[in-house]
């Protein structure tokens, strides 16, 4: 839920921590991109950067062009400008992302884990139990079920905080303990209330349910949809699912390693924070 005010912190000598409030849902990460989207209206010309998170957002500045002190009073005012009101709209790109659920490297992936770990049941498994659901196809047709809400990038360039903007369809879980060394490079997890692709081979700890042979990292920007960032998301984008199979799966990845795969990206869309909402009212469900 949202803080009475703006709590800020410090972050390090360059760096501002603004926390609007403790949640992990749809309305608070609204008001955090409504909030950046002012700040950079307002074109303050000592702040560098501005990273929006699930609840709060961190700005980079120049502490010799302007004080912390000012900042804060700065970014203080603007929010008292725009108010808490949740209503409004954002450019919102529409990311289609084939996944090839329960397939063999992310299988590999969680058996190669449970090698160390018996005890540790299979993901999709445990996700099936934790959230009612009778078995692994319930499992993918309720994941694919629902448009994602890029809510933050980070922890690892282009890695992605998904969360469902249709709350029927949200799966929640926790997280491995301890975490696993290696994920393989597009796989789809879940962790709390949200799930990720992850960008690139990396330790991981949300569980595993498939994989994405699009990449949403890529270094060498190869890709057509990496021509002028490394990475393919961007905060306040939507993520579609469309679930593909095995063989389509190898016939991407074959394109890929081609250079010839080209994203499915509607670029003109503009998502209704009103709208939604509205929406999610008449269908019975909460925001």
């Amino acid at each position: 839920m949202l803080h009475e005010t703006l709590r800020f912190f410090p972050g390090g000598d360059r760096a501002v921590e603004v926390e609007l409030g403790d949640g992990m849902d749809f309305t608070l990460n609204f008001t955090v991109h409504r909030l950046v989207a002012a700040i950079r209206e307002a074109a303050i010309p000592a702040i560098e950067d501005i990273i929006p998170e699930l609840a709060s957002l961190q700005i980079n500045y120049d502490p010799d062009r302007m004080s912390y002190e000012d900042l804060v009073q700065e970014i203080a005012a603007i929010y008292g400008r725009i108010g808490t009101g949740i209503s409004g709209t954002l450019p919102s790109r529409l990311v289609t992302m084939p996944v090839c659920y329960f397939e063999a490297e992310t299988t590999a992936c969680i058996e190669d884990y449970r090698r160390t770990y018996p005890e540790k049941r299979a993901d999709p498994d445990l996700l099936c139990e934790l959230n009612g659901l009778e078995d692994r196809a319930a499992l993918a047709r309720r994941h694919s079920a629902t448009e994602y809400w890029v809510a933050a990038l980070g922890f690892w360039p282009g890695l992605c905080s998904l969360l469902p903007l249709r709350p029927g369809s949200r799966i929640t879980a926790p997280k491995y303990n301890p975490p696993r060394t290696w994920t393989p490079k597009g796989a789809v997890g879940i962790g709390g209330a949200l799930s990720c692709i992850y960008p690139d081979r990396t330790p991981g700890g949300y569980q595993l349910i498939g994989r994405c042979p699009a990449p949403i990292y890529d270094g060498a920007q190869r890709l057509p949809a990496f021509r002028d960032s490394l990475a393919l998301l961007r905060a306040g984008d939507r993520v579609r699912f469309r679930p593909v199979s095995a063989e389509e799966c190898a016939w991407i990845d074959a394109e890929v390693a081609a250079g010839r795969y080209e994203h499915d990206i509607v670029e003109y869309q503009v998502f209704s924070v009103d709208r939604y909402l509205d929406w999610a009212r008449a269908h019975g469900e909460k925001a």
